[in-house]
């Protein structure tokens, strides 16, 4: 039996476990047809398979997701969404560029919010303003650079530090930052859950069902899993960096690991620490830690970096309570109630890898962290270019193409120099 190309999680979700108990999917059995097939159920792949079904009403449509909704790469992430790009949204000097990306992620963020609206149910978005925080004089000097670019786009901010910036995050950590109004928090399982529980009727979702091998034969494509053989005309790849698996863009993508925790819940005494009623925090530099606030008694940290491979339980407590710590002396007899790790797909440049790989074959790959907006975008935009035939050259001019990375050993060797110069770069970011 091939072997499934599915991160390998050994921790639970801790956005997943906070929730009410849900039943899955029942897995795909037999011998199976359908006009299209969708490989996996993160934001991407549920955003292809909703509008598929817009468009399309009725073709039949399958959706295979590998582990369980909500136990996935999609649900593992921070909970920050902007109808702003993340990267490029305030620069001074990719103005035009900047504006269009800017579309392109207000397109994605209203996708999503009228699927929610459509779908009645509650994640817990609540537009709470995007802070970018520095620790460092470096971190710093970006941050400024970022209120620059903000007054360039007309875009509300303010700029924080000392008493202010203490108040509003309850620590005295950080030296400066931004704080801009378009920025939301969610809670990513609730709304992965919530998209995978209200698809429409002529979506049929299948939870612990990984594609093991796919295969061009008569005219469409052959996927099998352990249970199941499916035909379909259209298959799109909606794996992330897995997509390397089934042997497409080995060259272009590389899997990046990265972990989290969730406080236990604290007393009203030890929460009167944490600032503002809600905040989220997203470090100057890129190997900086995320922090936010979650509810009235809990707060998450975000940060570490492994290589195609998680990195140790205990070494990612030990260093996650550590960053927590740091920043919240007072707290520290506070521990970490939930630990976990998921994965992401980086380019070399920030691009994506997006839009057909061959006769009836799609995918999407490499939203270098920002998949919740841009994953639901890139997976809507290929929907569309598969039923209406528009290749989607504006927004391909617009996010470019990803250049190709080394390839092993030097590919590996490149990332471990790399980030030992930026984890000195970063500093107390970290």
């Amino acid at each position: 039996m091939a072997r499934s190309p599915l991160p390998v999680y050994t921790d639970p979700c801790g956005w997943n476990a906070m929730l009410p108990p849900r039943a899955a999917r029942p897995a795909l059995e037999g011998v199976q047809e359908t006009k299209y097939a969708i490989v996996g159920a993160g934001f991407t792949g549920l955003a292809a398979a909703r509008r598929l079904a817009e468009l399309d009403p009725a073709a039949g449509i399958v959706l295979l997701e590998g582990s369980t909704v909500g136990e996935g790469s999609s649900a593992r992430n921070s909970g920050f969404a902007n109808p702003r790009d993340s990267k490029i949204g305030l620069s001074l000097t990719e103005m035009d560029r900047a504006e269009k990306l800017n579309g392109f992620a207000a397109e994605g963020f209203d996708y999503l919010l009228a699927t929610m609206r459509a779908g009645g149910f509650s994640c817990d978005l609540e537009r709470t303003g995007r802070i970018t925080g520095a620790a460092t004089e470096a971190g710093v000097a970006k941050v400024r650079s970022m209120a620059e670019g903000a007054r360039a786009h007309a875009l509300q901010h303010q700029f924080l530090e000392g008493a202010a910036l203490q108040a509003r995050l309850g620590t005295s950590y950080y030296r400066a930052a931004i704080a801009t109004e378009d920025g939301y928090l969610l809670q990513p399982a609730a709304l992965v859950r919530g998209l995978a529980d209200s698809l429409p009727p002529a979506v049929r979702l299948h939870e612990r069902s990984p594609v093991l091998s796919m295969e061009r034969q008569g005219g469409g494509w052959l996927l099998r899993t352990d249970r199941a053989s499916l035909k379909a005309e259209t298959v799109v790849l909606a794996t992330n960096a897995a997509i390397k698996h089934f042997g497409h863009w080995r060259d272009g993508l590389v899997t990046i690991y990265t972990f989290a925790g969730i406080t236990a819940e604290m007393t009203a005494t030890d929460a009167a620490h944490l600032g503002a009623p809600a905040w989220g925090l997203l470090p100057a530099h890129r190997l900086g830690t995320t922090v936010r606030r979650i509810g009235a008694r809990r707060l998450m940290v975000r940060s570490l970096y492994a290589y195609e491979k998680p990195l140790p339980p205990a070494e990612v407590r030990a260093a996650l309570t550590d960053r927590f710590h740091r920043r919240y002396p007072m707290l520290a007899h506070v521990g970490l109630e939930y630990v976990w790790g998921g994965t992401t797909a980086l380019t070399m440049n920030g691009s994506p890898r997006w839009g057909r790989i061959g006769e009836g074959l799609y995918g999407s790959a490499g939203c270098n962290g920002s998949g919740l907006v841009k994953g639901t975008l890139l997976g809507k935009r290929l929907a569309e270019m598969i039923v209406t035939g528009d290749p989607q050259q504006a927004l391909q001019a617009v996010y470019g193409r990803a250049n190709r990375i080394a390839p092993e050993p030097f590919r590996t060797l490149g990332f471990h120099i790399v980030s030992a110069i930026e984890r000195r770069k970063a500093g107390a970011e970290m």
